[in-house]
């Protein structure tokens, strides 16, 4: 199977000299991870990323897009093999990578690993049969609900996370995203409002998200990625049967089980 017969080819894109402002709200908006930047001729010049956005000093700031993009760890063609592309972006620690066309490296769109699972989950089912405790990560980083935003943000940038589990006396009571923290507008005193003056940092517990989904260990990965693609969600906590916290299992971990 190709490339394109399972990326998006919808996934938004901007154009290098556009307002880093624009890029920070199509990726708030569309809830992206990485956003694709090309020239006029739509030829890929690399990409914006959620921690990129977050290193714009104001809401009303004149730097471009060309100012904050980066080079993608990865570019994939549209004729490339799926599963091959897929290892390599697994190799390289990357869930979401542009494609290009083979020829002229014009931007077709965006394949994520999501697509993949998605495809497999339809294809091969079988290959779902494995129990979340043996994909599963336990070593985990997690938060408090006490902890300020700012410091929670820092640690996301630090330790490359999208997400953490925010746990209170070892028991799992919700998650937060860096998209909680953008849709939030409960931004690091380091980032400046509108107006020009510095925010107050907030508390985790005013931006995280609560009621959210977890698995037991010894329920099959098929139901988890089926979470994940249907419920578009990242990463998923694992729970005892008293509710502390003993795993997370993410779109990655699924991902190495298939391939």
């Amino acid at each position: 199977m190709r490339v394109k017969e399972i990326a998006d080819e919808k996934h938004p894109f901007i154009y290098e000299d556009e307002p880093a402002t624009k890029a920070r709200a199509v990726i708030r908006d569309f809830k992206l991870r990485i956003l694709p930047v090309t020239d006029g001729n739509k030829k890929l010049l690399g990409m914006v990323t959620r921690t990129d956005i977050m290193a714009i000093s104001s809401s009303i700031s004149p730097i471009t897009v060309k100012g904050i993009m980066v080079n993608s760890k990865y570019t994939a063609t549209v004729d490339a093999d799926v599963v091959s592309t897929i290892k390599e972006m697994l190799r390289v620690g990357a869930w979401y990578v542009p494609i290009t066309d083979s020829q002229d490296k014009t931007y077709r769109g965006v394949l994520s690993l999501e697509n993949f699972i998605e495809m497999m989950i339809k294809t091969s089912p079988e290959k779902f049969a494995t129990p979340v405790s043996e994909v599963m990560s336990t070593k985990m980083v997690t938060c408090a609900p006490e902890d300020e935003v700012d410091n929670i943000w820092r640690l996301m940038q630090t330790k490359a996370l999208a997400g953490l589990p925010v746990v209170k006396k070892g028991k799992l009571i919700g998650i937060v995203t860096q998209i909680d923290l953008l849709e939030s507008k409960a931004i690091s005193p380091t980032f400046e409002s509108s107006k020009g003056r510095f925010r107050a940092s907030s508390k985790i517990s005013s931006v995280m998200k609560t009621g959210i989904i977890s698995v037991k260990p010894s329920i099959k990965i098929i139901r988890v990625a089926k979470i994940m693609v249907f419920k578009s969600i990242g990463r998923i906590p694992v729970t005892d049967e008293e509710g502390r916290l003993v795993g997370i299992v993410d779109r990655e971990d699924i991902a190495k089980s298939l391939v």
